[in-house]
């Protein structure tokens, strides 16, 4: 079993997340009308702002605010109509909550107007390489920046974990020209997008633990993915308990955040999986305090 690594990861705001022995919920807050499981639930801010509360009360450390959605097919919004969705609800959430904000946006100028507002966190599901000055903004405003691979738009190597070291290196370069510090990066290797079969999710998540290899933190968005509705035979709003179910594998390889649609499952779950790693560092300092 992978040991969780001893990790702070540094945000913006000047504040960070404590990731060496706990887990943390990032709970998906989508304004938008055509979202894959709940597209149109939150469309206003009051009823974003409300949902993001409740969600900090089931246990989230992060709220993750999309303005566009990333599904398969989905029409690109402008920029626009993309920052007048995200930035009031930001602006309220700063006001009404302590809970880490992220904003869920590939577009540097949406990221601007998000972290000028308070976003701690820019996630960027193309990790950086649609548009590059993305990087200059998390580095700019000392975001915490979340890099996803995506095999979207590109021909990808056949081997899942050669192409996840392919993909975030040139993205991990794109930071590191714009000055990010890499205390404020965390990977995400992007479970569903363009990972084309059932077969190439389950063998991402059997060999998750090669990823630890970059040497940071990791996050996972398996929640309600179409690959947990080919396992289970489930539409998409119920692969809940299924998610929980990567929550607690993911967790025992080392993942670190879990983005997710329902936080009260992926929370009870995490705690099992939180307490059982806690019990394994205690077998093993007892066993070396013996030896």
């Amino acid at each position: 079993m992978t040991r969780v690594d001893q990790t702070i990861w540094h945000v913006g705001q000047g504040r960070s997340l404590d990731l060496t022995e706990r887990g943390a919920i990032m709970a998906i807050i989508n304004v938008t009308p055509d979202s894959f499981s709940d597209g149109g639930l939150h469309e206003t801010v009051d009823a974003a702002v409300q949902y993001a509360l409740t969600l900090v009360n089931e246990g989230a450390a992060i709220l993750d605010i999309g303005g566009e959605s990333t599904r398969p097919g989905a029409a690109e919004v402008s920029v626009d109509e993309e920052i007048g969705r995200v930035v009031p609800v930001i602006s309220r959430l700063r006001q009404e909550t302590d809970a880490l904000i992220s904003i869920d946006t590939y577009r540097a100028a949406t990221a601007r107007a998000a972290v000028e507002v308070g976003a701690h966190i820019i996630n960027d599901v193309h990790g950086l390489q649609r548009e590059p000055d993305i990087a200059r903004v998390a580095a700019d405003h000392g975001a915490g920046l979340c890099i996803m691979h995506t095999g979207r738009g590109r021909d990808k190597l056949a081997d899942p974990i050669a192409d996840q070291k392919h993909f975030l290196d040139l993205s991990l370069g794109i930071a590191a020209r714009a000055g990010v510090r890499r205390e404020t990066i965390m990977l995400d290797p992007g479970f569903g997008f363009a990972k084309e079969t059932t077969e190439e999710n389950m063998d991402l998540m059997a060999r998750f633990d090669e990823l630890h290899g970059f040497g940071l933190p990791l996050l996972v968005g398996t929640s309600r993915k179409r690959f947990l509705g080919a396992l289970t035979g489930r539409d998409a709003r119920d692969r809940d308990a299924a998610t929980a179910a990567t929550t607690v594998a993911l967790r025992l390889k080392g993942a670190s955040v879990f983005r997710v649609h329902n936080v009260a499952i992926n929370r009870d779950a995490l705690l099992v999986a939180d307490a059982m790693l806690l019990a394994e560092r205690r077998h093993a300092a007892a066993k070396g305090s013996i030896a």
